[in-house]
């Protein structure tokens, strides 16, 4: 089965991935994937923000070693990505984030949902268990839909990440997918059929067959990411994605070029 490109890929410099790009380049041409994108976490306003974001220093190294990648890998099509979060506020950030290199794409993210809730760190569990799930949830899908509809993003990251620990709502969230997906489909922007949660606890992939249901009738494009943090783990369980993707109604792909999207049929 021919693979569609993964573009959601990791490496050490988040402090919580292993395997340089050239290893992971290598694993996608074993898979015979035809393109991959490296999308490191943006460096963020502050260095000290977290543990788990590039630091601003290290931004000329990430694209040196995507580079040397390209130069070992040339029949393997390799693109300049980030995987940014949105923060309400931090909007002229990433716009200067944008300027330090020809990108190929953002993958838009919120892991926060306040400046100190990241909703899908595992030592954030007790912040969990003293909220309602639905209002966590609700903040999310907000700040998902204002990413869909800033303009800074070709693609949204994992759009139902809220979903990794299993803290479920007890009230319809539909109708707020729902509207973070027309914002999508309106502004153009793809989401990504994002196969880490298979290796979560809620052991499902990103979205979930209802969401991406609803994406396909509504025209939302696509895309697949593996969220690989190892070698190991690129292109893992695409071909049930593709197959995924298929059931749903999805009859192909985006790819992207310095952020120009063109459409590749699923095998």
């Amino acid at each position: 089965m021919a693979l569609p490109c993964d573009y959601h890929m990791h490496t050490p410099l988040c402090h919580h991935a292993k395997g340089e790009p050239t290893e992971l380049a290598a694993r996608a041409v074993e898979l015979g994937i035809p393109e991959i994108g490296f999308s490191e976490h943006n460096p963020m306003i502050r260095n000290d923000w977290d543990d788990w974001h590039m630091e601003l220093e290290n931004l000329g190294l990430y694209l040196e070693k995507i580079r040397k990648a390209q130069e070992a890998y040339p029949q393997l099509s390799i693109k300049y990505g980030l995987e940014v979060d949105f923060i309400p506020g931090h909007e002229d950030w990433i716009r200067e984030l944008a300027g330090k290199h020809p990108w190929d794409y953002f993958i838009g993210s919120v892991h926060y949902i306040s400046d100190s809730f990241d909703i899908d760190n595992p030592t954030k569990l007790d912040q969990w268990k003293e909220r309602d799930p639905y209002d966590v949830w609700a903040a999310y899908l907000e700040r998902l839909t204002q990413a869909a509809d800033s303009g800074l993003f070709q693609i949204i990251g994992h759009a139902d990440l809220c979903k990794k620990f299993c803290f479920y709502p007890d009230r319809d969230v539909m109708p707020l997918f729902q509207t973070f997906l027309e914002t999508a489909q309106k502004r153009g922007v793809a989401i990504e059929i994002n196969t880490a949660g298979l290796r979560k606890d809620c052991r499902e992939m990103y979205p979930s067959p209802a969401i991406l249901k609803m994406a396909s009738e509504l025209g939302v494009l696509l895309t697949f990411g593996s969220d690989a943090h190892a070698p190991d783990e690129v292109g893992a369980d695409f071909p049930a994605a593709i197959e995924f993707a298929k059931s749903v109604g999805y009859q192909s792909s985006c790819r992207f070029t310095k952020r120009v999207c063109e459409s590749v049929p699923l095998a």
